[in-house]
């Protein structure tokens, strides 16, 4: 009787511990499969897109906004008279009847009709009063700026799968915090299995995308955009570009190409036009290069403002090539700082013979020349410096009056701005701020990446740079009253292994007030008609957009008596 107990006992419990691991199998191991199940007996599971993140200019406007629209769809089961019915949201569409009637003709309970409906659409169909059409609503691009900032903003397209995807600049670099995270709905069907339209559950998991707030100025970005058409134009310039930088922190203050696209049409520009030459493009620098070449020579102490140079009273033979001034004028025994003011190539060569390979190729690589200024915009490039075992004794020389060696506008102006910021270099950046959408604010700081030169030695280049403003070439155009510190750039472009005289990239690049910078520019040209010569071209096109920002940021002149 004993055993006979047990037994029962024994097998109650197996049977009981059997159940309790079922249980536990279906309630928790299979609940979300079984959630899931059973919620396609009645409804169907439907993606539910996320809201995109917007694009704001630093005062908070938007540059990128979302506008509502609709998906309008239909149930072809519940509409009887569907050649009438057709004609009517032909009209209201603005689309070939035809191709409603074969969408209302294909057996299924839901087909879609017309995208990116807006309101007013919306409305003219519900006049109609038509059982078995229903909406989603979605939410497209709008540009309240219109084409402002278009190579910096880039635009939002789709993918292979037909899914949006941002492509190009901040749309594209962002495109993962902007997009957010789609979720789930369950669409209501009745006990036939059709859709209930107007009927769906809460939706679940879905994140909106994150807001992005710019370091950008809009009055300085429009102004710098109109004052670039008007250069391109008026210089029959093939592109213009300039890019404005606060040297202290690294933030854009305004980036603009020209001629530019509108991203609300971007599929009606050629491909070439979505791409941002400021941070994709190459060129070789010119005499803009001088400056940072002077500079790393001065800090390494090889020169002083006064060092005169011994090989200036003609052109320099050097490995089989004659190097000669840009406008065949000679003078013996400069110094260093007429040579920046004459934008003297021979000058220059006798810097780099006193710099030397090693210590010329350590400085550059200090400036952050081939090296990407990991800008946060889609599709930086950037040339590689070349190993020194590469390097001749021509390459060292053409080097130091840049050229011979390509860099990108944006790792031009990284490098120079080190000079206006006490010899330290910024990491160049677009977006200060990141917003989510439950309000929670991330400001991104300013990153400093190293000091190529000294305080001391940024303090020296400046004042050489002031003079080079006041008696050098472009000295018509600058402004009287301020301290400016620039230099101007006219490079030949190499076409089939030899440079061609009659096109060139003209530039101009530099920083004010000198004394206390708040902002630094550069301004290029590519293949000016009227002149090829920065002085000509992109020097006055500098001054005037930095007269207007002297003036927006209220700063009055500090040289009394300027002529």
């Amino acid at each position: 009787m004993n055993w006979r107990y047990r037994f029962t006992l024994g097998t109650l419990v197996i049977l009981f511990c059997f159940v309790i691991v079922r249980l536990l199998y279906w309630q928790v191991v299979k609940a979300a499969e079984l959630t899931t199940l059973g919620k396609s007996q009645y409804g169907a599971l439907i993606t539910v897109s996320p809201k995109r993140g917007e694009i704001l200019a630093n005062d908070g406007f938007p540059l990128v906004a979302n506008k509502v629209s609709y998906l309008v769809f239909a149930n072809p089961k519940e509409i009887e008279n569907k050649d009438e019915i057709s004609k009517i949201l032909g009209n209201d569409l603005q689309v070939d009847p035809a191709s409603i009637s074969a969408q209302l003709s294909l057996n299924r309970f839901w087909v879609p009709l017309y995208y990116n409906a807006d309101f007013s659409i919306k409305a003219k169909i519900d006049q109609e009063k038509v059982n078995g059409i229903g909406y989603e609503e979605q939410y497209s691009r709008f540009y309240p700026e219109a084409s402002m900032a278009a190579q910096l903003i880039g635009f939002l397209g789709k993918d292979e799968l037909g899914q949006d995807k941002g492509y190009f600049g901040l749309e594209g670099y962002y495109d993962r915090l902007l997009k957010g995270k789609a979720g789930q709905s369950v669409e209501i069907h009745d006990a036939f299995g059709r859709p209930i339209l107007a009927q769906a559950t809460t939706q679940t998991g879905v994140q909106n995308g994150q807001t992005i707030k710019l370091s950008i100025d809009r009055a300085i970005q429009y102004d710098v955009e109109s004052k670039l058409k008007d250069g391109v134009e008026k210089y029959g310039a093939k592109q213009g570009m300039a890019i404005i930088m606060d040297p202290k922190t690294g933030s854009i203050l305004a980036m603009a190409v020209y001629p530019k696209f509108d991203p609300q049409t971007f599929w009606q520009y050629p491909p070439q036009t979505y791409i941002n030459p400021i941070i994709s493009d190459f060129y070789e620098p010119g005499s803009t290069f001088k400056s940072i070449v002077m500079a790393s020579a001065i800090d390494a102490g090889v020169v002083t403002p006064d060092t005169k140079c011994d090989i200036c009273s003609g052109p320099v033979s050097l490995g089989g090539f004659d190097i000669r001034t840009w406008d065949n004028n000679y003078f013996p025994n400069t110094s260093m700082t007429d040579v920046i003011i004459h934008s003297d190539n021979t000058g220059m060569v006798f810097v780099s013979k006193k710099m030397g390979l090693n210590r010329l190729y350590s400085y550059l690589n200090a400036f952050g020349i081939g090296h990407q200024t990991d800008i946060d915009l889609q599709g930086e490039a950037v040339p590689e410096l070349r190993s020194v075992d590469q390097w001749r004794s021509i390459d060292v020389a053409t080097a130091s009056f840049g050229q011979g060696i390509d860099v990108t506008p944006i790792e031009l102006l990284e490098a120079f701005s080190a000079l206006a910021n006490g010899g330290k270099r910024m990491q160049p950046h677009v977006v200060s701020q990141i917003q989510s959408d439950d309000g929670e604010v991330v400001t991104i700081p300013p990153r400093e990446i190293n000091q190529p030169i000294s305080a001391e030695t940024a303090q020296v280049i400046t004042e050489i740079l002031v003079d080079a403003v006041n008696k050098g070439e472009a000295q018509f155009a600058r402004l009287h009253g301020y301290r400016i510190a620039g230099k101007t750039g006219t490079a030949q472009i190499p076409i089939s292994g030899h440079y061609d005289p009659s096109k060139t990239v003209a530039s101009f690049i530099g920083f004010a007030p000198a004394d206390n910078p708040k902002f630094s520019m550069l301004v290029i040209y590519d293949e000016p008609s009227s002149s090829i010569y920065g002085s000509e071209t992109a020097a006055p096109t500098f001054f005037t957009i930095a007269k207007d920002l002297l003036n927006y940021y209220n700063i009055p002149p500090s040289v009394p008596n300027d002529p």
